[in-house]
């Protein structure tokens, strides 16, 4: 079910008018049967890995908060942690663990392979729900409070909005609003007004933005063989654009859906392509997902607290480990590696020069460079393999292209539409850069502006839904991960 089709916007209204007029004390279950349908509407089957991490780990949380040993705390940490990544790692990197294996013994001569090879369906968010899990039970080892009631932390670890692509929540800000929940009343149409101005916004830059980059972007990449450098290169940048509008819009759907029930998810993207360096980048771009390896792996592994060496090779096992975390595949832990160089490189640099404060014109160099090395990054990102990365970067020694290649890729209605949507893009994220928010703007024009806005950014949605030749919806980037 996916959050651009008319199923989800039938489904969510059934959930929210039924949340708001059942009985306190039933919202939790009714919450609960709807996360479930929710999932099962992907595959039936994979909410048994749903239900079996969701249980291991509130057993894991009840017998560490009874636990008096340390020894036996960190047994039991252990065992979670290995149960929720055994299961990740069948599903998600047996595959690519066999073909390493067999890539390795056919370089060193060897005539002998591993033959078995799983075919399994990825389940959709499995990355999501168990780094959210698993991190609560380190949270409850680390001294919070374990949750005793077994149907709200199963809506917790299961919640609908952010269950195929996060955000990676934490049990301390889930679960205070979920009692809350159960004792408030729902209605608030201050709350309710802010959610949907989100949602709609979210569905803007997935239907109308990210949608039309896709369109450019896949009939590029889709046959690069026939570009040149100029058309090659702005697919490259647009892909920027449509991975983030993919994943931005997503994360505003989830978290405009959830304030409407009155839940507030955490902030994952803060306008990442006005990041001056790459550590400013990494604290604005998936930020959920960030701050889970700062403090779930990072920080264990030593953090910054034994010396420079041992900083930067713990901040390059962080990257490569979140590489291997978005894909089963070395484009993607290459990719990480690659942001992990960037963020060592920045780190030396940052130490070794004086601090002061930049100009303007340093500000925009230092963006437009920072913006270059993630685009190039990107490429690693958005292939198949390594051999098309190659493949691609040759093709751009071979042709210039022209201008007007630029052009032809896509007709003038949709070119003309992504570049009105580009602009609108760029308007919101500086303007919010700026500290002034669109929403309070927006609600203190007249009546009639506000609802002529709301009613066009609808239609339009719904006209290039049927019209624009995306027979079906397409899947969001980062569901695949």
């Amino acid at each position: 079910m996916s959050f651009d089709s008319v199923h989800f916007f039938v489904f969510f209204l059934i959930v929210v008018f039924a949340l708001f007029f059942l009985q306190k004390k039933a919202r939790l279950v009714w919450l609960l049967v709807c996360n479930y349908y929710f999932y099962m509407c992907w595959n039936a089957k994979c909410a048994l890995l749903l239900v079996f991490i969701t249980l291991c780990t509130y057993i894991a949380g009840r017998f560490l908060e009874t636990a008096k040993e340390e020894k036996s705390k960190k047994w039991i940490v252990a065992g979670c942690c290995i149960a929720g990544f055994s299961i990740l790692f069948v599903f998600k990197y047996f595959n690519f663990f066999t073909d390493s294996i067999n890539s390795l013994l056919h370089m060193a001569g060897s005539g002998k392979s591993i033959g078995l090879r799983l075919d399994l369906l990825l389940p959709v968010g499995i990355s999501y729900y168990t780094f959210q899990a698993v991190g609560y039970v380190i949270d409850v080892y680390r001294g919070e409070k374990a949750e005793h009631n077994l149907v709200k932390y199963a809506v917790f670890v299961s919640f609908f909005p952010q269950l195929g692509s996060g955000p990676i929540e934490r049990g301390r800000n889930i679960l205070s609003q979920l009692d809350r929940l159960c004792v408030n009343s729902l209605w608030d149409y201050d709350r309710v007004k802010n959610g949907i101005l989100l949602l709609l916004w979210g569905l803007f830059q997935k239907i109308v933005i990210a949608d039309r980059l896709a369109l450019y972007v896949d009939t590029v990449f889709g046959s690069y063989q026939e570009y040149g450098l100029l058309v090659l290169t702005t697919a490259m940048v647009l892909y920027a654009f449509q991975i983030y509008c993919d994943f931005d819009g997503y994360t505003n759907i989830a978290c405009g859906a959830a304030q409407v029930m009155g839940i507030t998810l955490m902030q994952n993207f803060k306008r990442p392509y006005f990041a001056v360096n790459i550590k400013d980048f990494w604290s604005r771009w998936h930020i959920s997902l960030t701050s889970w390896f700062r403090d779930y792996l990072y920080i264990p592994l030593g953090g910054n607290r034994k010396g420079t060496l041992r900083k930067q090779i713990n901040v390059l096992i962080v990257f490569c480990v979140s590489g291997l975390w978005h894909g089963a595949s070395w484009n993607f832990v290459i990719w990480g590696a690659i942001h992990g160089l960037m963020q060592v490189v920045y780190n030396i640099f940052s130490d070794i020069k004086k601090k002061k404060t930049p100009s303007f014109s340093t500000k925009l160099r230092n963006g437009i460079l920072t913006f270059a090395l993630v685009d190039f990054a990107w490429l690693f990102f958005r292939t198949a393999s390594l051999q098309e990365v190659f493949a691609i970067f040759m093709q751009m020694t071979k042709d210039l292209g022209d201008f007007t290649d630029i052009l032809e890729v896509l007709g003038d209605g949709d070119r003309n539409l992504l570049i009105l949507g580009l602009l609108i893009l760029f308007l919101v994220d500086f303007v919010h850069e700026k500290g002034i928010s669109i929403r309070n703007w927006v609600k203190k024009q007249e009546v009639w502006f506000r609802y002529l806005l709301y009613i066009g950014i609808i239609s339009a949605c719904i006209y290039l839904k049927i019209h624009a030749g995306l027979d079906g919806a397409r899947q969001f980037i980062y569901f695949q991960f």
